[in-house]
């Protein structure tokens, strides 16, 4: 039987993971949730997913707009087996209070504190921890993109310190208020930047600093890593074991992408929904091994790389599939894997 997912908000984040819920062969998405009749809201009812309210308030303004509502989310997280939230962050914690009496799980994205989950999932480091949890949180794309590097890292060679600058993009594509224009920010200028601490919440033992900058660019983030390791491997046997992982995609140096607009492109051309990119981007020049020192450089899509973790987190909460299961049937699904 089809695992019953409600997707409440459908944006940039909530949209995609609707798709993706539909492409699974063991899910059913039953509706999703908006709160203004804008044109995501049309698009949903064009792709033929059941539209919510999200506000009862505004029930009248689907109405005034022409846009036909199959309900208010209430009746949407009551039908549900499980709920992924994609409000905007800070939402997803009052919606908390909806979901328990419910008594509907409820997968949170990263932009929410880790404090009100279980646990903060990514599937290649902690797909166990969620089984059976009732709230939670796939962490953010930046902590999804350093933990997927960092696992098997971790478990081949030991990691003794990780030390990353990100570069952040300044805004998505549509968030046409943010910025910056015409800067380069210290983003927070105090230390460590959020990233670190967040990264704890997947592995709580491990030693990680973290700086932020932020950039007047919309494509993706990109990584600056240095991972002192407790071995000392080369440096193709570091490229070896991030080119077989399941969501680390190594640029061949003979393709000539030498940026995140080059990987867009990339993206585009071989046909990707909205251009996405499910994968860690990994500059393969870029590994180099200096004693236990690892050096790289790799990019992650702020506005896709998620979609994947939480279905993935959907078969743990409801426990439909271990790890391996999941993992290997949602790139099957979603075409994970240039």
């Amino acid at each position: 039987m089809s695992v019953q997912v409600a997707v409440n908000g459908y944006g940039t984040i909530g949209k995609r993971v609707a798709d993706a819920v539909t492409l699974q062969p063991d899910m059913e998405l039953l509706g999703v949730a908006k709160t203004s009749p804008n044109h995501e809201a049309d698009l949903a009812v064009e792709n033929g997913y059941p539209l919510y309210a999200a506000v009862e308030e505004r029930v009248e303004l689907f109405d005034e707009a022409g846009i036909e509502l199959a309900g208010e989310v209430e009746e949407l997280v009551a039908a549900a087996d499980v709920v992924v939230d994609a409000c905007p962050s800070g939402i997803g914690a009052e919606n908390r209070s909806l979901y328990e009496a419910h008594d509907t799980p409820a997968i949170y994205q990263g932009g929410e504190d880790a404090d009100i989950v279980d646990v903060s999932f990514v599937a290649r480091a902690n797909y166990g921890a969620a089984t059976g949890a009732d709230h939670v949180r796939v962490v953010s794309c930046n902590t999804t993109g350093l933990s997927r590097l960092l696992a098997p890292l971790e478990e081949a060679y030991g990691v003794e310190k990780a030390r990353v600058t990100l570069v952040r993009r300044g805004g998505d594509p549509a968030q046409t208020g943010r910025g910056p224009i015409n800067d380069i920010l210290p983003n927070p200028v105090s230390l460590p930047s959020h990233h670190g601490p967040d990264v704890n919440t997947i592995f709580p033992d491990l030693d990680i600093d973290t700086l932020g900058l932020k950039v007047p660019a919309t494509l993706m983030h990109t990584h600056s890593v240095n991972v002192t390791l407790e071995a000392s491997p080369d440096a193709a046997d570091v490229v070896n074991l991030l080119d077989e992982g399941d969501r680390t995609f190594l640029i061949p140096p003979e393709h000539g992408i030498d940026g995140a607009g080059a990987l867009k492109e990339y993206a585009m051309d071989r046909g990707r929904p909205r251009a996405d990119i499910w994968e860690n981007c990994i500059w393969g020049e870029s590994i180099t091994v200096e004693d236990d020192d690892l050096y790289l450089f790799q990019a992650v899509h702020q506005e896709s790389d998620v979609v994947p973790e939480n279905i993935d987190a959907i078969r743990a909460v409801t426990g439909t599939a271990d790890a391996a299961e999941s993992v290997a049937r949602t790139n099957e699904t979603l075409g994970v894997g240039f």
